[in-house]
């Protein structure tokens, strides 16, 4: 990963794609969540008849770039959510990170998918 590439810039950079197509009219929060939506489940169509290994996507060409096209949309939206919003997209992962931390201590959840709610 590049150093000159981190997220404020990267969302500098999509806001003014967004600006130089005057699309900000068409951001609503509403249009960018469903938009994020509609990207994930895009996502999910890259393997949504197969279950591939990770050794067996990143051997297929083709499937890996679907799936960091369809990641990077996702993950532009989710940015450009974040800029509409007026969040810090690293602060915000940081607390979720700490509320994720006390919902799921490691010594009760190690090894385990389970819901936090199924420890409480």
């Amino acid at each position: 990963m590049d150093a000159d590439d981190s997220l404020a810039k990267i969302t500098s950079k999509l806001d003014a794609f967004v600006e130089q197509r005057d699309w900000n009219q068409f951001h609503s929060i509403k249009n960018l969540v469903a938009s994020i939506s509609i990207e994930a489940a895009e996502l999910s169509e890259t393997v949504q008849w197969s279950n591939p290994t990770t050794t067996d996507a990143k051997a297929d060409p083709q499937l890996t770039e679907q799936i960091a096209h369809e990641t990077a949309d996702v993950m532009m939206y989710c940015l450009r959510l974040c800029s509409v919003m007026g969040f810090d997209p690293v602060e915000i992962m940081n607390n979720k990170f700490e509320i994720n931390a006390e919902k799921y201590p490691a010594e009760l959840v190690r090894g385990s998918s389970a819901k936090y709610t199924t420890y409480e």
